[in-house]
């Protein structure tokens, strides 16, 4: 395992939220991207004010404090507090991602099975036994 991150996903106000939390710890946002920049999804559409919503963000306080996140989108479920925080796990292999993967999904639910994604990842989502969320992904780069 490479990195254990929190992933907190916000009901609109995601980069409001990073751009608050980077004004009281520093850092920088060195990932951002919207909605709009996505490829066409199956049975999605977006407004105009969607498509301008946080599709993917990671914040970087230093080495050791990294958030990523994310606004919410009601074909994707949505989010309530409770449920907005999932673990994301950076894992060295395909082989290594498979294996936390089937672990954490057994007598849990799969959420978004592995695949090989649009943003050159392995990844996939699942939510524990115990209800706790985690995506698991692997840099095909």
């Amino acid at each position: 395992m490479n990195q254990l991150i929190p992933y907190i996903t916000f009901n609109g106000d995601a980069e409001e939220a990073l751009n608050y939390y980077k004004s009281i710890f520093g850092g920088e946002i060195v990932e951002f991207s919207r909605f709009e920049e996505a490829p066409p999804m199956d049975g999605v559409e977006f407004t105009d004010d969607q498509k301008k919503l946080v599709m993917h963000a990671t914040y970087k306080v230093n080495d050791s404090i990294v958030i990523m996140a994310s606004d919410s989108h009601p074909a994707f479920g949505g989010c309530e507090v409770g449920n907005n925080i999932t673990l994301s796990v950076g894992t060295s292999s395909k082989e290594e991602t498979e294996k936390y993967f089937d672990g954490v999904s057994e007598g849990g639910k799969i959420t978004m099975p592995l695949e090989e994604t649009f943003w050159n990842s392995y990844f996939g989502m699942a939510t524990d036994k115990f209800g706790v969320n985690w995506m698991f992904s692997f840099d095909l780069k």
